[in-house]
C-alpha cells in the first residue's frame, strides 16, 4: 500500500478570497492522478486553516475564530467522507492558540475522518521552543496522534521578501529547518515521549544539525563550558521573552538534543535525491515517510516514486518508506 502523507486541497470558496494554485480546489483531478500514479492513500490538511498560503495583506492566519475552523473541518470530513478508501485528513492547529481553539481542535479531532494534527515551525517569528507551545505539545502527546510540521505563510527572515517563488522554496524551507531544531533543542520530545512529529519538506536540512545541537547545547568554546552571564536567551525578571527565544520547558536545553532530533520523522517531498539520501544516512528508512507535497507541487507522483525506488535500500526498506511507516503511526483503520 502505497500511502502519501503530504497533499493538500482547498475549498473552492477559498479560492475566491485568496490566490492560490489552481490545483488546490481540482478534487477529481488530484485523486485521478494518484490513481494513476498507484497511490493508494494521501494525506490531506492545511498549514493555515481557513487562511492563505501566501502573503496576504490585512489577513492574519493565526487570528482565525473557531467557527470558521469549524466550517473549514467541516468542509474536509465530508470530502473525505465521499472518498475513505483514498483520503484522510489532519486537523489544522495553532501551536500558541488559546484554551478555546484547542479544545476545537479535540473536537476536531474524535472525527474519524482524522488522523493527525499539521501546525507551522513557526508563528510570527516565534518559534516552538517557546514555553507558549506547551499545552499544544500536551495536547498532541494526550491525544497520540502524528504532528505534520508545515512550514507557515510568512516564514522567518523572509518579512521584506517580494518574490514569491524564493518565500516557497527557500524561506520555508529555512523555517522548517530551524524549527525542527528548535523543536529538539527545547526537549519537548523528553518532557512527551509519546510525541510522533513529522516534519514537512524533508525536516528541511534538519539532518545537516546533529552535531551543531549538541555544541549549542554545551558550548565547549566558551570559558567553563556555557556563555558567559547576560548571553542567555531567557529574558530577564519582568521583561517578556522575545519571539522564539529560549528557555525551553524545563529552563535548559535537551539532555541531547541530537538524540531527540533522530526521534523525529521526516517526509520525502523535497524532490531531491542528495536530500533524500542524507535523510536515509542519518535518520534511516525507518523514519521517512513518502509525501509529495501535492498539490500544490507540479511533479509527476510518478517521479516522486521512482526516486524512493532508486534509493540504496532492499525493497523492504522502500515499502517501509512507501506506506508501511505511515501504517505504523497512524490509525488507519476507521472509516470517516
Amino acid at each position: 500500500m502505497i500511502i502519501d502523507i503530504h497533499g493538500h486541497l482547498s475549498p473552492p470558496e477559498a479560492a475566491k478570497r485568496f490566490p492560490m494554485p489552481p490545483s488546490l480546489t481540482d478534487v477529481d483531478g488530484m485523486l485521478a492522478a494518484r490513481t494513476q500514479a498507484g497511490i493508494d492513500l494521501t494525506l490531506i490538511g492545511s498549514p493555515v486553516g481557513a487562511g492563505a498560503m501566501a502573503r496576504v495583506p490585512g489577513v492574519d492566519n493565526y487570528a482565525q475564530p473557531r467557527d470558521r475552523l469549524r466550517a473549514f473541518h467541516a468542509w474536509m470530513s465530508g470530502l473525505i467522507t465521499r472518498f475513505p478508501d483514498q483520503l484522510r485528513g489532519y486537523v489544522y492547529a495553532n501551536p500558541f492558540g488559546d484554551d478555546d481553539h484547542l479544545d476545537g481542535v479535540r473536537e476536531t479531532l474524535a472525527d474519524p475522518a482524522f488522523v493527525g494534527l499539521i501546525t507551522t515551525s513557526s508563528v510570527h517569528g516565534e518559534l516552538l521552543g517557546s514555553p507558549r507551545a506547551d499545552s499544544f505539545f500536551a495536547l498532541a502527546a494526550e491525544a497520540g496522534v502524528p504532528v505534520l510540521v508545515h512550514a507557515p505563510a510568512e516564514p522567518v527572515g523572509t518579512e521584506r521578501v517580494d518574490e514569491t517563488g524564493f518565500v516557497e522554496q527557500i524561506g520555508r524551507f529555512g523555517d522548517l529547518t530551524v524549527g525542527m531544531a528548535m523543536i529538539a533543542f527545547a526537549g519537548w520530545l523528553d518532557k512527551y515521549p509519546g510525541l510522533r512529529l513529522i516534519g514537512a519538506t524533508g525536516g528541511g536540512a534538519m539532518a545537516l544539525l546533529p552535531e551543531r545541537l549538541r555544541t549549542a547545547a554545551r558550548p565547549r568554546h566558551w570559558a567553563g563550558g556555557a556563555p558567559p552571564p547576560g548571553s542567555s536567551a531567557a529574558p530577564a525578571p519582568g521583561r517578556p521573552a522575545a519571539p522564539g527565544s529560549i528557555p525551553p520547558p524545563d529552563g535548559a536545553p535537551a539532555a541531547d538534543p541530537a538524540a531527540a532530533l533522530r526521534r523525529m520523522y521526516v517526509d520525502t517531498s523535497p524532490f531531491s535525491t542528495a536530500h533524500l539520501n542524507l535523510n536515509l544516512e542519518v535518520l534511516g528508512p525507518e523514519r521517512m515517510l513518502f509525501g509529495t507535497d501535492s498539490p500544490p507541487l507540479a511533479a509527476p507522483l510518478e517521479d516522486s516514486l521512482r526516486m524512493i525506488e532508486k534509493l540504496p535500500i532492499d525493497q523492504a526498506a522502500q515499502q517501509r518508506i512507501l506506506g508501511g511507516n505511515a501504517q505504523t503511526l497512524f490509525d488507519l483503520r476507521s472509516r470517516p
